[in-house]
């Protein structure tokens, strides 16, 4: 009965443990993957412009805008991340770039034939398929760590 015990207080410690440190993790992963996408976008600004003026939905009136914003937008949300007081808005941020992205990359597996990734780096490495669960992943993630965040407080 005490091992039985023991055991069940360790499984609460971890539990407890783990929701008490995955915002910071996922947050973490966040901040590596919009740096890391964000500076991979900045380096090669002119071909990401070249690529976006292709994208439906895009075009080329809307290619330099968005070739900009969006690296920026990924380093700012980044930026609050990064830090504990504005953690929970990088998150929600992160989510809706995530979603946006996620719903960009859906429409183009549905209606388009041609595809080019403009992700940069390694993830240019993954099937759109992957991408798209890739993309979802860190969706899940995101509300996660929000629910917890918010759970914290």
């Amino acid at each position: 009965m005490k091992a039985y015990i023991q055991q069940r207080a360790f499984v609460s410690s971890f539990v407890q443990t783990i929701k008490t440190n995955a915002p910071a993790i996922i947050a973490a992963l966040f901040i590596l993957l919009f740096v890391y996408t964000g500076i991979n976008k900045l380096l090669n600004l002119d071909s990401l412009t070249l690529v976006l003026k292709k994208y439906p939905l895009i075009g080329n009136k809307r290619a330099s805008p968005v070739a900009w914003s969006v690296p920026i937008a990924e380093l700012m949300v980044a930026l609050f991340l990064f830090m504990p007081k504005t953690r929970l808005s990088g998150l929600q941020s992160a989510v809706v770039l995530m979603i946006l992205f996620t719903l960009y990359l859906s429409y183009m597996l549905a209606f388009t034939d041609v595809r080019v990734c403009t992700c940069g780096g390694m993830l240019q490495a993954l099937s759109w398929q992957q991408h798209l669960i890739f993309n979802i992943t860190f969706v899940v993630l995101g509300l996660w760590a929000i629910h917890l965040t918010k759970q914290k407080r």
